[in-house]
């Protein structure tokens, strides 16, 4: 077989005389001198690596699914040309399985005194700060023989943000909060607290809402329209503690509620109301406070973005106090926590009371859409069992929610896929009704 290149190359000094070398006694050591002589030569050509200068631009946030680029400027000051692999690593979550060393290696050319830029393409696959580690530079000579090696810091951050893949379900409930408000020709009768205009009866109208004033001042019988309460306050309180941690697919169960919660900051700004985010376990993670309807969404997604499930218990009197603190007066508070009967019935149901007696309390929680599943499922023993066990704990969960429906909360149970949109719609019929 004929060889050709590098290999040519070397077989070719491989096969000229071999000098030697004597160190008095101490032994005597054959090298190929031609061969030593060429890496020697192509190992001194090969571009300087501690030299370099690099430097960082492009994206410093992206939603989780979504892809990044982080562009890096290499230097070459030096009199060589820079013939150069190069590893930009980052962490493993950085990308998705299998696609690391496709994504983080580059070669590169860089003549003597100029600059080239290479592009890492990051798809992370977990929210938080990605933070990128060494760029590792392999500089080789012009033959390829030889090779210089080192690796440099260059400090970059990417955070990865909630996806909010609920954003589909916005634009059908601000059309109900359209409907609501009366912006559209669908009046509501006898809702809200806010009085809005009069308009002529129709059959069907609540005859408490029928102004006797006006109607005695004109042919017609007058009723009042009446538009939900605006500027009112939400506290969206995310429980972080361990319960938040079960995964539910391929996501925990704090990133289903994230979702949820940022629809509904997204509607509700939209209806006038101010949105607060409180995240706590046994201290707080995350708190976002008086924020514009033009900041609130962007100021969320980002507090979010860092904020992971704790594997501790949460403290419902830590969190009760802290809720107060924040929310000081009449609020609607939002709290998107666990169904499960032991954290309620020996955390929350104790302090409950605190919470009902001054605010509007909606407790919202995922389910775990396989239990639903297990429940349906027949035809073998194993699947009979488990069907049975669904049973039991579907059982427990709705004793559970009707136990806080008694205490005058509203409830909001539902699967991943199905909680944002049920969490909006829980919200109008709060907000039709006048209860915040």
């Amino acid at each position: 077989m004929a060889l050709t290149g590098r290999a040519a190359l070397i077989a070719a000094l491989g096969s000229l005389p071999v000098g030697i070398w004597e160190p008095g006694w101490t032994g005597i050591l054959a090298v190929n001198a031609p061969l030593a002589l060429a890496c020697a030569c192509d190992f001194a050509l090969a571009a300087p690596v501690r030299r370099l200068g690099l430097a960082r631009s492009g994206d410093t946030s992206v939603r989780l699914g979504e892809s990044a680029e982080v562009t890096l400027t290499v230097t070459n000051p030096s009199g060589r040309p820079l013939r150069a692999r190069l590893r930009d690593a980052w962490p493993p979550s950085s990308w998705e399985p299998g696609t690391e060393v496709a994504a983080s290696r580059h070669r590169l050319t860089v003549p003597a005194g100029e600059r080239r830029r290479v592009t890492t393409r990051l798809r992370p696959t977990r929210r938080g700060d990605r933070q990128a580690d060494r760029v590792t530079v392999r500089s080789f000579g012009p033959l390829g023989l030889f090779s210089r090696q080192g690796s440099h810091r260059v400090p970059w951050t990417v955070r990865v943000l909630p996806p909010f893949t609920s954003r589909k379900h916005l634009p059908s409930r601000l059309a109900r909060l359209r409907e609501l408000d009366g912006r559209t020709s669908v009046l509501t009768r006898g809702e809200g607290t806010e009085f809005d205009s009069l308009r002529e009866y129709v059959p069907g109208d609540d005859t408490r809402s029928i102004d006797w004033r006006a109607t005695a001042r004109q042919t017609t019988v007058a009723v009042r329209t009446w538009r939900p309460e605006r500027d009112r306050h939400i506290l969206l309180v995310l429980d972080t503690g361990r319960t938040s941690a079960g995964r539910v697919g391929d996501a925990p169960k704090l990133d289903a509620s994230m979702d949820a919660a940022l629809l509904l900051a997204a509607l509700a700004s939209r209806a006038g109301d101010r949105v607060d985010l409180l995240a706590y376990d046994r201290r707080v993670r995350a708190l976002v406070q008086g924020r514009s309807a033009v900041d609130v969404l962007p100021s969320l997604v980002n507090a979010m973005a860092t904020v992971e499930p704790e594997l501790v218990e949460t403290d419902a009197r830590g969190l009760t106090a802290m809720a107060l603190r924040t929310a000081p007066r009449r609020s609607l508070i939002v709290l998107l926590t666990s169904l499960d009967a032991a954290p309620v019935e020996e955390g929350l149901l104790p302090v409950l009371s605190r919470l009902t007696r001054r605010h509007t309390l909606l407790v919202a929680s995922v389910a775990d859409p396989h239990v639903a599943r297990m429940a349906t499922a027949r035809g073998t023993t194993k699947a009979v069992y488990e069907a049975a066990a669904a049973a039991q704990a579907q059982t427990e969960r709705h004793r559970t929610a009707g136990q806080l429906r008694r205490h005058g909360v509203t409830v909001v149970d539902a699967t991943p896929d199905e909680l944002a949109p049920a969490l909006a719609d829980a919200y109008l019929a709060l907000k039709a009704a006048g209860r915040l």
